[in-house]
């Protein structure tokens, strides 16, 4: 077994042996066991080991970690109550972040499992497709266009195998891969005998062994290196900016109030667990739970309506998105072909054009595509007098197919495929009548025939022969061929897609089509669905502009015809160039790199398995309607989660910052760090059911981006409200009820929950508190919270965290001025979204 890291430098039946493996595959026994042995074909860490860590992660901030030290050190101070009660608020804050964030990473795995990307494997001899997480060291896999290699392994056998390996390489063009065996010291990217995890088969055909799964493989070892992540979403580098911006403020904050703490000759270690405390409750270190809980379930949500999200971060980009870009086929289109008609080059019906693409179309063995399909169905001939000896399989290069044909004693290679790669091939064309003419006079009238088909909206497919002296061919051999007709396709619009693509207009997004087809195709499909006359680039042009043009083009674009597959991305990237938040939706072998390169790549669960890999969410059904539905929910996890931040940014904010300035002038601690500490977790709750919150129609209806400045704003404006408010109920505590501290703090804690509890209901919507019903758990765990937060005093758990009864007087005190602060902070809200605009 040693000799499998150089197994390019062996002979096929050596690494069978050593893999233990024939070639009729593994038995399913076999696999089960070494599925045991290898573990699980995947890069990431198991399901435990990651539950474990986001445990962990709970307790990892450097503030946490401090006030767990400085509580254990209280202990040996002789003061094991007051650690014990950090230590428990600790614990549950953690737990409760745990609960929510192992939820939610329980919900997504389910979802996920939905879309797997699968492998076709012989078990038992035969062909079955199963998990990629689910192939093992030995089996062997049946691989063709669009599939993803799921292992290194080794060629078995090919037919015009051709892989991107770019991936892994950085090599742009695809590699050719053939069976052989290479010296030990080849350089991976001439291994041309080898097929790497983390590539992709671009055409032909292959069966080869599977010798090295997950972490074992090239790509397995580079990403443990250098430990790979996507990189961060636009919303996701917001919220990096903001908590930094808390933490700085926090971190000046702590150590002002220490020292002057100390210098007013307070206890030392009493002042410092103040400080921590202070710090806790200014940090927003729920933040990660609730995005988390709050992306999950939009996942959840957007699973109902047939999207499935594979990377949570996409979702804030999905609501964002403003441009999204689409082929037709399927999207705009019913995406069932049909054969409209087959024509010679006179333009007159021709069984023989039909027949020849009936043969071409029925002995395909590679890519599996809905054109055939509609050729198959169309109409059926009896074939049995051919005898298929060879095929060079459909690539996006060439755009052809070709297969080699065995007749009585006559070789044939019949072609079909795209009619300009056709036509380059062609040297004569055949006539109505069987004569066959160079094809130079008749370039024009040909391509004029096309245009016709296109203008009245049908796709026109070339077919081509040539008589053949070998038994076997090569795409080299696709010359010298005779032009025989015309294959017109008609894919018919949805019905409906024109009140769905102004729905999207509505949203904000607007729609652009990248298609391969021609321009008359493209345009006679706009106009069918009923929308204004396109403004149109095709790719020929697109080639002849500078990137600073394109920029400025493809904003007044939104009709791409003829458009190269390399062409999609430099298309995508102008878009994003231009400022926009950019979605595409691709299913094909040659839409990866544009699916890589949008902010939100789109697929379907019926793509190839290179496109379904690099999309970010997959759609059930390709539908439009469904996209629909996903962006308007990717809104509103956006417009909750920024609830959040402007919670944090708030009464949390204004609370910690006023009880900071007020201990400067007490001559006592307005809370104990175990009060804060409780303060903090009671205020956490309500937020933590935000994700199940309402939202307003209007935030749902325009996409939004974070907003680093406005939140700014909004925390200067609601913080100093809130600070005022405090300041008001420290007077009313100190010069009106003349309170004791412990009343003081008992007072303050009560006016402190309740007040940030209540807000929430305020600040959660841009409307009126009365028209804007919050959501059944927001509101249901805003109201637990104050009953909680009223009763505490009267509790064993009360008294053991220094809390004391108030006198009635002091009740109708602190609900006036909690009354007052939701009635001001409603007008304030008014004025201030009136001012600022977001």
């Amino acid at each position: 077994m040693n000799q499998q890291s150089t197994f390019w430098n062996l002979p096929t039946d050596q690494v069978l042996q050593q893999t233990h493996s024939t070639t009729s595959g593994l038995s399913r026994k076999d696999a089960k066991q070494r599925l045991s042995k290898y573990g699980a074909n995947s890069l990431k860490q198991t399901h435990k080991s990651s539950a474990l860590m986001l445990l962990l992660n709970q307790f990892k901030s450097p503030i946490i970690l401090i006030l767990i030290f400085a509580a254990v050190l209280s202990i040996f101070l002789q003061d094991a109550a007051a650690a014990t009660i950090i230590l428990t608020i600790v614990l549950i804050s953690g737990l409760l972040g745990f609960w929510q964030e192992q939820g939610a990473s329980n919900a997504v795995e389910k979802l996920l499992a939905l879309v797997q990307v699968k492998a076709t494997v012989l078990r038992d001899g035969q062909s079955q497709e199963i998990p990629t997480e689910e192939v093992v060291p030995g089996d062997i896999i049946v691989l063709c266009a669009g599939k993803n290699i799921p292992g290194d392994c080794l060629v078995l056998d090919s037919k015009d195998l051709s892989v991107d390996e770019a991936a892994l390489t950085g090599e742009t063009y695809p590699v050719d891969k053939i069976n052989g065996v290479l010296p030990a010291v080849t350089e991976l990217g001439q291994r041309t005998n080898s097929l790497y995890m983390g590539t992709n088969v671009i055409s032909g055909t292959a069966k080869a062994v599977v010798v090295h799964t997950g972490k074992a493989t090239e790509f397995g070892k580079v990403s443990e290196r250098l430990k790979l992540r996507p990189p961060e979403t636009e919303f996701e580098r917001g919220l990096s900016k903001f908590g930094y911006f808390l933490m700085e403020v926090t971190l000046i904050l702590v150590v002002l109030i220490f020292v002057a703490n100390v210098y007013l000759h307070r206890p030392v270690l009493e002042s410092f667990l103040f400080s921590l405390a202070l710090a806790v409750g200014l940090t927003p270190h729920l933040l990660p739970a609730i995005v988390s809980v709050n992306l999950a379930h939009g996942a959840r949500k957007m699973a109902k309506k047939q999207a499935i999200v594979k990377r949570l971060s996409a979702i804030e980009n999905f609501g964002s998105m403003n441009v999204f870009c689409t082929d037709k086929t399927g999207t705009l289109t019913e995406g069932e072909v049909k054969i409209h008609s087959a024509v010679d080059v006179e333009g007159q019906e021709s069984d023989r054009v039909l027949l020849y693409a009936y043969l071409n179309a029925t002995s395909e063995s590679g890519y599996v595509n809905p054109i055939d399909a509609a050729i198959r169905e169309h109409k059926k001939f009896d074939i049995s007098s051919y005898q298929k000896l060879d095929e060079v399989p459909y690539d996006f290069n060439r755009k052809r197919l070709s297969i080699l044909f065995k007749k009585e004693n006559t070789n044939l290679i019949v072609t079909k495929g795209a009619l300009k790669n056709i036509l380059d091939v062609c040297s004569s064309v055949e006539t109505a009548e069987g004569k066959t003419i160079n094809i130079v006079d008749q370039q024009q009238k040909l391509h004029q025939e096309a245009e016709d088909l296109g203008s009245k909206g049908f796709r026109a497919l070339g077919v081509a022969y040539r008589d053949f002296e070998r038994d076997s061919f090569s795409k080299d051999d696709e010359t010298n061929m005779t032009f025989l007709g015309y294959l017109a396709l008609f894919d018919p619009p949805k019905s409906g897609i024109a009140d769905t693509l102004k729905e999207l207009e509505l949203l904000g997004v607007t729609p652009k089509m990248i298609t391969g087809d021609s321009k008359a195709v493209a345009i006679s499909i706009i106009q069918q669905i009923g929308l204004p006359e396109p403004k149109t680039l095709t790719g020929s042009e697109l080639e002849k502009l500078s990137d600073e043009a394109l920029i400025h083009r493809v904003q007044h674009t939104n009709v791409f015809a003829e458009v190269e597959p390399n062409q999609k991305e430099r298309i995508i990237i102008a878009l994003k160039k231009a400022g926009n938040v950019v979605g595409y939706l691709g299913d094909g072998i040659n839409d990866a790199s544009a699916l890589h390169a949008a902010d939100v790549g789109i697929s379907v669960e019926s793509a190839v398995d290179v496109a379904k890999e690099a999309a970010d969410i997959v759609l059930m059904a390709k539908d439009l309607n469904v996209l629909v539905e996903g962006v308007k929910e990717g809104r509103v996890t956006f417009a909750n989660t920024l609830k959040y931040v402007f919670m944090a940014t708030s009464a949390n904010f204004g609370n910690m910052f006023s009880m900071a300035g007020i201990s400067l002038f007490l001559p006592f601690l307005p809370l104990l760090p175990s009060q804060i500490l409780l303060t903090n977790l009671l205020t956490d709750l309500p937020q933590m059911t935000i994700a199940t919150d309402r939202v307003d129609k209007e935030l749902a209806n325009t996409p939004r981006r974070m907003d680093i400045k406005f939140i700014r704003n909004f925390m200067i404006v609601f913080g100093l409200l809130s600070s005022i408010f405090d300041y008001l109920t420290f007077g009313a505590l100190l010069l009106l009820l003349h309170a004791e501290p412990e009343q003081f703090r008992t007072g303050w804690f009560m006016e402190s929950v309740i007040s940030a509890s209540m807000v929430v209901l305020v600040i959660r919507t841009r409307q009126s508190i009365f028209n804007s019903k919050p959501g059944k758990y927001l509101l249901m765990a805003t109201l637990a919270t104050v009953g909680v937060t009223l009763i505490i005093p009267w509790t064993p758990l009360g008294t053991l965290l220094g809390f004391r009864p108030l006198p009635l007087s002091f009740m109708l005190v602190l609900g006036a001025i909690v009354l007052l602060y939701v009635t001001v902070a409603e007008n304030v809200k008014r004025v201030f979204y009136q001012r600022v605009k977001f």
